[in-house]
């Protein structure tokens, strides 16, 4: 019976073209319009490592000053100091643990047919890639020795390796950053998590770092950070000053396996904080938090408001284009009163009728929903085009395609309820008497 609906469906949108690409078309403008905002709004949220997410912590020390809150009404920094990243280290008492900071050293080619370049990277330790898991397509991480020895080895992106060594296996091989020499121990592979939750304080939608190195490393030879940097009191002159302040650079975070050990780092992180106070630090009232992956994207506002409107708006526009589809499907069907009749005449029930032209409804939406998606893709390149910060975000996966044919579907057949149950009102005697 549903083939014969379909049928019956097909026949009557071609019989009025321009009425039916009317329909087509506004259902698809509404689609497009709403997947647009509804995808970037979707994928700027969405969990980027949901098998652990609830596992990685970000840990926050409120060290800020007596006098205010780092931001009101009680929030404690985002980052933390360089002492407080150091003994944290040291403590060793997360299941895995890295303190890093954002770096940005020339990269001297050996090749002289590329000139030197600018680069991001990242000062971390090895646990970084344990807890991040970032792909490696040759090598491995350095490992826990090269942190404690200050060590002269790095880890590339898939990009910067295809730039210096045509993407070939360079372990082993050196790379010249900041005048010095590193090693070569791994080459990553593509890595572009659509959030970069791990160092939000950027930017959340920059592209990852093109090479990692030892914190230490990075320290020893005492490389200013490239990101955020905030100050309530002034530092002593030098570097040795600036590592003593109460300046917050670092991001740290930890991988703790069970509810029963945050509860156990979290007593650690009280205990050490309760002990600075007694040094003279940490003037406020005791304030950590370890909020994990997803608490921490929506605390850092990650979805800002202006997506959350830009989505009201875009679902608005699209009420107003099924209200218009509502009137062209009442007045088709309304056209269609003598047919209806007679079928009514020859014995078809109004469910009949009803799931007739509710079939009909749902090839619109179906036909609308097939372009909505294209319209979406060009809407996404639009997006990537204007916001190339967005350009990880800006991309349809299954779950969005799936999502605009299943709203196109359900928008046509709520669009079509009102007409189709209007249609179902004719009676046969009065419609046939007519004619």
């Amino acid at each position: 019976m549903f083939t014969y609906y379909l049928q019956l469906g097909f026949h009557s949108l071609k019989r009025n073209p321009l009425l039916t690409a009317l329909m087509v078309f506004g259902i698809a403008l509404g689609i497009g319009t709403s997947m647009t905002s509804l995808t970037v709004f979707y994928l700027m949220g969405s969990d980027p490592i949901p098998w652990k997410s609830d596992k990685l912590h970000a840990v926050q020390l409120d060290n800020w000053s007596a006098e205010q809150p780092y931001q009101p009404p009680n929030e404690p920094p985002d980052q933390i100091t360089y002492l407080e990243a150091k003994a944290l280290m040291e403590a060793r008492k997360a299941d895995l643990q890295t303190a890093m900071y954002k770096v940005a050293w020339p990269v001297q080619p050996e090749n002289p047919e590329i000139k030197p370049f600018s680069s991001l990277g990242r000062a971390t330790y090895t646990d970084f890639f344990a807890m991040f898991e970032p792909p490696f397509k040759y090598g491995r991480a350095w490992d826990a020795a090269q942190d404690t020895q200050q060590g002269r080895v790095a880890v590339l992106s898939k990009e910067i390796n295809e730039k210096l060594f045509g993407g070939q296996d360079s372990t082993g091989k050196r790379v010249r950053l900041n005048e010095i020499e590193y090693t070569v121990v791994g080459v990553l592979d593509t890595w572009k998590p659509r959030v970069k939750y791990y160092d939000l304080t950027i930017g959340a939608f920059n592209d990852p770092d093109e090479y990692y190195v030892p914190f230490t490393t990075a320290i020893e030879l005492k490389t200013q950070p490239s990101g955020n940097n905030s100050c309530w009191a002034n530092s002593k002159p030098g570097w040795d000053g600036y590592l003593a302040s109460d300046c917050v650079w670092i991001q740290f975070w930890v991988q703790l396996e069970s509810s029963a050990r945050e509860e156990e780092y979290m007593t650690f992180l009280n205990n050490y904080v309760s002990e600075q106070k007694k040094l003279g630090r940490f003037p406020r009232p005791l304030n950590n938090r370890l909020p994990d992956v997803n608490e921490w994207i929506e605390a850092q506002g990650v979805v800002s408001r202006d997506a959350q409107i830009q989505v009201g708006l875009s679902f608005a526009f699209l009420i107003v284009c099924l209200v218009n589809t509502v009137g062209l499907l009442l007045a088709k069907f309304m056209r269609k009163s003598t047919e209806i009749g007679l079928r009514r005449a020859l014995g078809a029930t109004r469910r009949q009728l009803f799931a007739q032209h509710l079939v009909e409804a749902g090839v619109i939406g179906i036909s609308g929903g097939l372009i909505g998606l294209l319209l979406t893709w060009f809407g996404l390149m639009a997006v990537r085009a204007l916001y190339a910060g967005l350009n990880n975000v800006a991309r349809l996966d299954w779950v969005m395609v799936l999502t605009a044919i299943a709203l196109s579907v359900v928008a046509a057949v709520l669009a079509g309820l009102f007409p189709t149950w209007r249609a179902c009102q004719i009676t046969p005697a009065v419609q046939l008497k007519t004619q």
